[in-house]
């Protein structure tokens, strides 16, 4: 006898300032302390400078800032190292401030959404345990930096 399973995933909640987001694991390339970046004047808002990561230059953004919200910096702000999906040789990683550490969840393939106003980098929002948790859109995330000259 078959027994029916259900696919598994496991998800990372990203605690952001007004919001969560949900992600696969396996976007996610590593968890690191904030660190302020150095940023220039002429930058769009949502750009926080770069950070260094592995000897790397990496790309620093606040998601909330890029849906039109303000930049919070609290004082549990960490950084995740984001993989780039758009298989772009200049740009593979991204990072992201978050409020505090992400904490793992097992999703199925059944995730109930819920009808909440997106902004445009936000694909979806499901209910993950005792939150709503914004699906971002990480290629659009990449676009941004890229036609901001940032990428």
């Amino acid at each position: 006898m078959l027994e029916h399973r259900t696919s598994q995933l496991t998800g990372l909640l990203l605690p952001m300032a007004d919001r969560h987001l949900i992600l696969p694991n396996v976007a996610v390339a590593e968890l690191i302390d904030y660190q302020p970046a150095a940023f220039d004047l002429d930058t769009p808002p949502w750009y926080l400078g770069r950070v260094v990561w592995r000897n790397r230059q990496i790309p620093l953004i606040n998601f909330e800032s890029a849906c039109g919200q303000k930049i919070v910096i609290g004082e549990r702000a960490r950084i995740v190292i984001l993989n780039a999906l758009g298989g772009r040789p200049e740009l593979k990683f991204i990072a992201m401030l978050v409020q505090g550490i992400p904490r793992s969840y097992k999703l199925d393939s059944q995730l109930s959404y819920v009808d909440v106003p997106l902004c445009p980098l936000e694909k979806a929002a499901v209910q993950v345990a005792d939150q709503v948790a914004r699906v971002p859109d990480l290629l659009a995330l990449e676009e941004m930096l890229v036609a901001a000259g940032l990428g």
